[in-house]
């Protein structure tokens, strides 16, 4: 049987990190664990035109900020901020009513929405509840991920699919995607249309490049500096030991000198003569 793991919770700490930042301890971890996971349903449901990719929360004593990162950021702030205002109010009336938060939303456009798996899930679900033939919805969605630039791209769908009495799994696939690698950039996603025929699941990976040492964020940099290894000087050598270009048998006879030539008669003396 296989084991599959997570692409992102794989990656943590390497080249990923979290979507909550905050430390709690027994039934407040238990709490604001559910909480996060209302708050990021509550923003993707309120804000389900605008192609929302991820929701981070950080907490802190008598403080929350939440960061929405969306592809379409005139519609979360509206027209002057009239709609960030009216999204703060519903959020605050829907999670803290009659209570005292320093609550903050901040909204940051993502650069490139379509090397962004949560993102081409969501294009792929909305193709697909609009009854598209589900291989013309793959393919599209892969020829857009190939045009901006990635090296690898999967999309598997599972369900009734095109109506089907019978359900199964189709998936297509461009480049490659080396889930082993750890420093991989591979984004993952998952979601569900909701069609006539029943509920599809739809995954996407996408590999966007390698992420190396010098291009980390710099908290998983190492904190502790790295010793180099030191070369022996010619002062600290045992006796024996030559330099890099050494006569290998020298190093192993040591200091016994130089092998000895072919045994040869003496030269008779003249005592001898």
């Amino acid at each position: 049987m296989g084991h599959k793991v997570h692409p992102i919770s794989f990656r943590l700490g390497t080249t990923t990190t979290w979507p909550s930042r905050w430390f709690a301890r027994g039934n407040a971890y238990r709490s604001n664990l559910r909480e996060d996971i209302r708050i990021r349903g509550f923003f993707k449901e309120a804000l389900k035109e605008a192609s929302v990719n991820e929701v981070k929360i950080e907490r802190s004593r008598g403080a929350l900020n939440v960061s929405i990162a969306t592809a379409k950021p005139g519609l979360v702030i509206g027209r002057g901020g009239a709609g960030i205002e009216d999204l703060k109010k519903k959020f605050l009336r829907a999670f803290f009513p009659g209570k005292k938060i320093q609550f903050q939303l901040n909204v940051t456009e993502i650069g490139k929405p379509t090397l962004e798996a949560s993102i081409v899930a969501q294009q792929v679900v909305q193709d697909l509840q609009r009854r598209m033939p589900f291989r013309r919805v793959l393919k599209m969605a892969i020829e857009r991920v190939k045009k901006a630039g990635a090296l690898g791209v999967k999309i598997a769908v599972s369900g009734r699919l095109n109506g089907s009495e019978i359900a199964r799994r189709e998936w297509l696939g461009w480049g490659k995607i080396p889930l082993t690698n750890l420093r991989a950039d591979i984004d993952y996603a998952g979601d569900t249309a909701r069609t006539m025929a029943g509920a599809i699941g739809v995954k996407v990976w996408i590999y966007r490049g390698d992420i190396f040492e010098q291009d980390r964020l710099s908290v998983y940099q190492p904190t502790t500096p790295s010793r180099d290894r030191r070369a022996p000087q010619d002062g600290n050598r045992r006796p024996g030991q030559g330099g890099r270009f050494s006569d290998r048998r020298g190093s192993r006879r040591g200091d016994r000198g130089p092998a000895s030539s072919p045994a040869t008669a003496p030269a008779p003396t003249q005592e001898q003569a």
